[in-house]
């Protein structure tokens, strides 16, 4: 069985109406991994559970994290981001990190469930089927 060390995982979602339109919301997150354990740790992988408004879920898997597979020391921090496109909002993602340690032992951390949803203005927008940018009546 994985070890779940405490590595702590929050997460900072934003979206992106410079990068958006309707059937095209953009949202960029910033993920925070912190390690409070006394062991290194390495993400060797991770996986997503993307749902959008419509309840169609995506499940992506991958190596590391945006190309990189990171090691925390302990008290180490590292701070990545990356974004993701929804066809209807609002959404939500979750994840979890796959991780090995300096023996090679595997371990793995929960990436909490977070919200993806357009500002008021923008959910406007999305009912109507504007463009961003258009003055809304």
């Amino acid at each position: 069985m994985d070890a779940l060390p405490d590595l702590r995982v929050t997460v900072e979602p934003r979206f992106r109406p410079d990068y958006s339109e309707p059937g095209r919301w953009l949202f960029q997150y910033i993920i925070r991994i912190e390690n409070h354990t006394s062991e290194s740790w390495q993400v060797v992988a991770r996986e997503w559970m993307i749902t959008d408004g419509l309840g169609r879920v995506t499940s992506v898997s991958g190596e590391g994290v945006v190309g990189q597979m990171p090691i925390l020391p302990p008290g180490g921090v590292y701070v990545y981001d990356s974004f993701v496109t929804l066809e209807s909002t609002p959404g939500r993602m979750s994840g979890l990190l796959m991780l090995r340690d300096a023996w090679n032992a595997p371990g793995r951390t929960y990436i909490p469930e977070f919200e993806l949803r357009l500002p008021l203005e923008f959910s406007e927008m999305e009912e109507k089927g504007e463009t961003p940018g258009r003055v809304l009546n």
